[in-house]
């Protein structure tokens, strides 16, 4: 099976991000150890699955490069929220994203059609 992805950074922290209101990514803590390993993958921090949410705008889920699943990544949340603006899921400017952590709300700063600044309310 072919997955697409798009690999972007927040400061220094790389992951790969997968679309899943367009495709189903089976086994995610398999696939980041082996695309996040940087002599043999793509590398990466790991992976983020960008899905639909029933009580957000969209729900991250985030897995490191050893497999397991993390709560949440504040520079990895940014990337979810340009993400969704940019690849036309949403058009709000002001997001709420669904977490382990709980639910984060993100302000997306727009030029010209494309997210040019995230923040995120961390808690």
């Amino acid at each position: 099976m072919k997955l697409n992805f798009t690999k972007m950074h927040g400061c220094g922290n790389d992951y790969i991000y997968f679309n899943c209101f367009e495709q189903e990514v089976m086994e995610p803590e398999a696939l980041s150890i082996r695309l996040s390993d940087r002599h043999f993958g793509i590398g990466g921090d790991g992976i983020v699955l960008i899905c639909p949410s029933e009580v957000a705008d969209a729900k991250m889920r985030m897995f490191n490069a050893d497999g397991s699943e993390g709560k949440m990544c504040g520079n990895g949340i940014r990337c979810v929220g340009k993400y969704v603006y940019d690849y036309g899921l949403t058009n709000k400017t002001e997001l709420a994203i669904e977490t382990l952590a709980g639910i984060k709300y993100l302000k997306l700063q727009v030029e010209n059609g494309k997210v040019t600044l995230v923040t995120v309310d961390m808690g």
